[in-house]
């Protein structure tokens, strides 16, 4: 299982905040594309939920592409870091048990870009779940499997 560090990737200078939005950022280990794969993708969006769920972020939008997500969230009672060792984690594990593999999923750290109070949080989740559209996986959104927003 990954370790654990609670604010060491945020960028000098950055600390997280409760009530504020994030939009999250991560890629896989030598980027490699596990989530072409629809079923392994789903374990991870179960974490996403179950992250929502638990009350630990305000989900606002996601979206998993083959190999990286994005996320925007609410930060509601636990750090960044907390969070995302969460989420790495558990999907490590629910991944590699599903693939019968023990390689590691997750490349370390992780980007994140507080949203200033003004910034228009719809357009930052249509610009996010558009990303299977620019990277050319689809043409349409909704013809592509492993995205939401609580807006759409």
């Amino acid at each position: 299982m990954p370790r654990c560090y609670t604010n060491s990737f945020l960028l000098k200078g950055r600390y997280c905040e409760t009530g504020r939005v994030y939009l999250l950022t991560t890629v896989t280990d030598q980027r490699r594309p596990v989530f072409e794969d629809f079923q392994l993708g789903r374990l991870l969006v179960a974490q996403f939920k179950q992250a929502h769920d638990d009350g630990i972020v305000a989900s606002k939008a996601w979206v998993v592409m083959p190999d990286h997500f994005h996320w925007l969230v609410e930060l509601n009672n636990k750090s960044l870091g907390e969070l995302m060792c969460r989420i790495k984690s558990r999907s490590s594990v629910s991944v590699n048990n599903a693939s019968q593999s023990c390689s590691r999923l997750w490349q370390k750290g992780y980007h994140e870009r507080a949203l200033r109070r003004e910034d228009d949080l719809k357009a930052t989740a249509r610009y996010l779940v558009q990303n299977p559209i620019r990277a050319g996986l689809t043409t349409r959104i909704g013809d592509y499997p492993l995205w939401d927003a609580c807006w759409m």
